[in-house]
């Protein structure tokens, strides 16, 4: 069933999972704080456990939720790439985050630059949304594409069109140095 953002709000409180368009591709997306919904998405990607998945947040703020505490330094290279289309690996040290870290003890971050789903992650908090695929194959660029991957797997499909974004940008930060790990649509200067 195709939806608004205003439907899937509901869905992905209670712990559903469903694909729509993020600020880059379709994201298969659900709570970050539902490792039942987590554990979901792993198995409809068939994605290798080890790897994390970029997790969508609406503010500075949503960082608290995963116990992250920001320098002034973080926080200053945070504000020059969010909002934006870079997701920003930051630590999260707690094992409370193991089902969304995979004993990595980070999390990559997204702050999307798209009101819309701004205003969808203001209502339902953080959400993972890796690419709508299963691991190895090419990430949906329309409905069509993710339909043909998932069929009736997932609880919603909101369409948006084409959309013909590379994934994006992923950055780590070493020793307050910005470490490109994924190049994507933002171009980074150190």
């Amino acid at each position: 069933m195709e939806e608004d953002f205003y439907r899937v709000e509901k869905v992905l409180e209670n712990g559903g999972v469903g694909v729509l368009p993020t600020d880059t591709l379709y994201g298969l997306v659900g709570s970050a704080l539902s490792p039942k919904a987590v554990e979901r998405i792993y198995r409809l990607k068939k994605r290798d456990p080890k790897k994390p998945l970029i997790i969508l947040i609406n503010s500075l703020a949503d960082l608290k939720s995963f116990k992250i505490k920001i320098g002034l330094k973080t926080r200053r290279i945070l504000a020059k790439y969010w909002p934006g289309k870079t997701s920003i690996i930051l630590p999260c040290p707690s094992e409370e985050f193991n089902y969304l870290h995979r004993g990595g003890r980070t999390l990559a971050f997204r702050l999307p630059d798209k009101k819309d789903l701004q205003d969808l992650l203001k209502k339902t908090g953080p959400l993972v949304a890796p690419t709508a695929n299963p691991e190895g194959l090419e990430p949906a660029k329309t409905i069509k594409e993710a339909r043909a991957y998932f069929g009736d797997q997932v609880d919603f499909y909101l369409n948006q069109g084409r959309l013909d974004s590379s994934p994006s940008t992923l950055i780590a930060l070493k020793r307050g140095k910005v470490v490109v790990k994924r190049a994507g649509p933002v171009k980074i200067s150190g």
